[in-house]
Formats: C-alpha cells, sequence, structure tokens
C-alpha cells in the first residue's frame, strides 16, 4: 500500500455517516460519476449537517478526477 491509498483510507468525506474517500473512490471506479450517484450509492448528505459538509468534498473528488484524466 502506498502513501496515497494509507492516506484514501483514513481522510473522512462524510463525517456524519463516517464514510471515507476510499469507499468514494470505489464507488468512481464502478461508474458512479456525478455527486447525486456517489450520494445514492453511499448514503452521504443524510446526516445530520444534510449535506453541507460533505457536498463540497465530493465536489471537490469529481473535479480532482476530471484533473487527472
Amino acid at each position: 500500500m502506498n502513501e496515497e491509498e494509507i492516506l484514501d483510507n483514513l481522510k473522512m468525506i462524510c463525517r456524519c455517516k463516517a464514510i471515507r474517500k476510499k469507499v468514494f473512490l470505489k464507488h468512481l471506479q464502478a461508474g458512479a460519476s456525478t455527486v447525486a450517484a456517489l450520494q445514492k450509492a453511499t448514503g452521504a448528505g443524510t446526516g445530520s449537517c444534510k449535506g453541507k459538509e460533505c457536498i463540497p468534498r465530493i465536489v471537490e473528488l469529481l473535479h480532482e478526477r476530471k484533473q487527472r484524466k
């Protein structure tokens, strides 16, 4: 496991539901490509903050993914 994989295992995207970055990356690899698709697949945005904390992080993750392509 390299350093980036270790950080992905630790970085929390959705704190309310305790969903880490690695979970979102798995769904991105499986074909999810929108905020709504990632929310549906993970349950992010359904916690106590109603997405105020995690949706900007998900958008950032999608943006990073686009830049890598």
